[in-house]
């Protein structure tokens, strides 16, 4: 074994390819109904990490035609202006996905202020009737959250297949680790959920032909916890510290990349493998939103 190499899914490459198939959507629409999609990005306060990511997303907005409404608000905005604010958005024909940066400032409660965006403009599949469809079978979410989604889109366009499979989901947020499960299970897999509590979790992950590690510990998952073979999805970004880097860190996943990468069968980098496909998917999400307000 010791010459295996795992196949690498780029994320970056297969995100670019969706996000061409977005472009070309967008243009259809705008050509039969003269409209074109719209995503409402809503930013409070100046968090640096915040104001990168919010760029990112205007930006692959922009290259793909859709429109972006930006509403940046000071960090001292009450809740009841927020909510006013989403409200707004909600009664705006012209936007058809709202997204609201987190984390928000203390004084504003998030929970709240997600749960006043429209369901059917909830790209980023929050809402809880949305996750509560999602749990339920036979049941559709109008929209599945993003990054979770990209997950599955990651194993289905390399090829893998997930129906019958034991997949291990490795912790338990609202973010990824729950609707990342929830998708699983969708797609007939076996499901477990390993978390902080869980007692020998390398037991557990090495039983899985489909690894979801999305707990936020960095390198935590070692090539000896890694079932030969295994398709192993990296959602962790974390910064550890090196000295030859020109910032003064890295970003590694949760899993150690090059251990795994000697037994896996196929495994995402990071950067570069979940990251993109998060902001393809949302971008995705907000060309289904437009379609169904546009075409119905």
């Amino acid at each position: 074994m010791s010459d295996h190499k795992a196949t690498i899914i780029d994320g970056k490459a297969i995100a670019q390819t969706i996000r061409s198939e977005i472009a070309a959507e967008v243009r259809r629409l705008s050509e039969t109904h003269g409209k074109v999609p719209g995503l409402a990005v809503v930013i409070v306060g100046n968090r640096k990490d915040s104001q990168s990511y919010v760029n990112m997303k205007r930006k692959a907005c922009t290259e793909v035609g859709i429109k972006s409404v930006d509403i940046d608000l000071p960090e001292e905005v009450s809740e009841t202006e927020l909510i006013c604010r989403v409200h707004d958005l909600n009664a705006n024909p012209d936007v058809h996905g709202i997204l609201v940066q987190l984390p928000l400032p203390k004084h504003i409660n998030e929970e709240k202020v997600l749960s006043e965006i429209a369901l059917e403009k909830d790209v980023d599949g929050f809402h809880p009737l949305n996750i509560g469809k999602l749990a339920m079978k036979g049941r559709e979410p109008l929209f599945v959250p993003c990054t979770p989604k990209g997950c599955i889109e990651l194993l289905n366009r390399s090829g893998i297949s997930i129906k019958g499979k034991k997949a291990v989901v490795v912790g338990r947020s609202n973010i990824v680790g729950l609707p990342v499960t929830l998708l699983l299970l969708k797609e007939d897999a076996t499901v477990t959920v390993v978390h902080s509590r869980t007692k020998e979790p390398q037991s557990i992950i090495r039983e899985a032909d489909i690894i979801i590690a999305a707990a936020g510990q960095a390198m935590m998952i070692k090539g000896s916890w890694i079932k030969p073979g295994a398709a192993l999805i990296d959602v962790g970004t974390n910064a550890i510290d090196d000295p030859s880097k020109k910032s003064g860190y890295r970003l590694v996943g949760d899993c150690d990349f090059h251990e795994a990468c000697n037994v896996a069968g196929w495994i995402t980098p990071v950067p570069g493998g979940v990251g993109p496909m998060t902001v393809a998917m949302l971008l995705k999400n907000t060309l289904d939103g437009a379609k169904r307000a546009i075409e119905r």
